[in-house]
């Protein structure tokens, strides 16, 4: 996806840091921002917040449109498995885990992404050393969840399940959009308010359902939502599609060793989470299952 003006090296390497630093303070936000609303308001919120300020870029930019009914058709299907259905995820997961556990299962996003890209979208071959990468990252999943399932399927272990789509969900959109828009020609912004705004009108209709629900609408909540909507929903989207484009996929999604560590220290410094042996341990083998999906770890795999 070609851009119209590309940026220098060092303003992308700030975007990468700053996508990180934002996306990894989302999981605190949504914490906070569910002390006061349900959590089809916080995805409500947070994308209403998101498309505004991104339309207000694209206005101000006076950058143009899609026309064509076929990349409007791809971005409302990424609206809704990009956008929409993994932030009610997280949003209800969050109700029953802890943030920084919330963010370490945001992590294995580029597994599914492998996953997806190349056993639904065919658009990346997977080696035999990849493929083992994507073991040892369900391996590390399992050793964040075995614990909880040991005892009972509680509500703790439905939602980290559902954590688990969410990021499912991720990798499916960027393995959509690698299959479907990588040709489009779309600014950053655009490309983001492309599918942001739908998300966010999907969730305008549906407003007579979401706000008959009580809510408790204290600063740190308006705060909270503002923040997670304009950065986290808004401006981190576009700093990320620039990355994406100078940098390439592969390199591009490292920010996910950003946002877990940004989002357990958040949990721990203002929220007092604290982690279990098994959460740290099982992060640890999904980053070595990423690098090895990556291939920035690599060894030998017997023929």
């Amino acid at each position: 996806m070609a851009s119209p003006s590309s940026p220098s090296s060092a303003s992308v390497a700030v975007q990468f840091v700053l996508t990180g630093l934002v996306w990894g303070s989302s999981f605190l936000l949504i914490a906070i921002a569910l002390t006061g609303l349900s959590p089809a308001q916080v995805a409500g919120g947070r994308l209403l917040f998101g498309a505004l300020a991104l339309g207000a870029i694209v206005l101000l930019k006076r950058e143009r449109m899609p026309r064509a009914p076929r990349t409007w058709a791809h971005l409302c299907v990424l609206a809704a498995s990009f956008c929409v259905v993994p932030y009610l995820l997280f949003a209800w997961a969050q109700q029953h885990v802890p943030s920084g556990l919330a963010s370490i299962f945001n992590a294995t996003t580029p597994i599914m992404t492998a996953i997806l890209a190349w056993a639904v979208f065919r658009v990346e071959r997977l080696r035999r050393g990849q493929l083992a990468g994507i073991g040892v990252g369900i391996a590390g999943v399992v050793v964040i969840i075995a614990p909880g399932t040991a005892a009972a399927v509680a509500e703790s272990t439905i939602a980290q399940i559902a954590l688990l789509g969410a990021t499912a969900c991720y990798g499916f959109s960027l393995a959509y959009m690698r299959r479907f828009l990588g040709d489009s020609g779309l600014s950053g912004t655009v490309f983001a308010f492309g599918y942001i705004a739908p998300a966010a009108a999907f969730m305008l209709l549906l407003s007579p359902l979401i706000l008959a629900e009580p809510m408790d609408l204290t600063p740190a909540v308006v705060l909270s939502v503002i923040a997670l909507g304009v950065l986290g929903t808004g401006v981190a989207y576009v700093w990320n599609q620039n990355t994406l484009r100078a940098w390439g996929p592969t390199r591009a999604s490292t920010v996910t060793y950003i946002t877990p560590v940004v989002g357990v220290a958040l949990g721990i410094v203002v929220l007092g989470e604290r982690l279990t042996w098994n959460e740290p341990v099982g992060a640890v083998i999904v980053f070595a299952g990423i690098l090895l999906v990556q291939e920035r770890l690599r060894f030998r795999v017997p023929a």
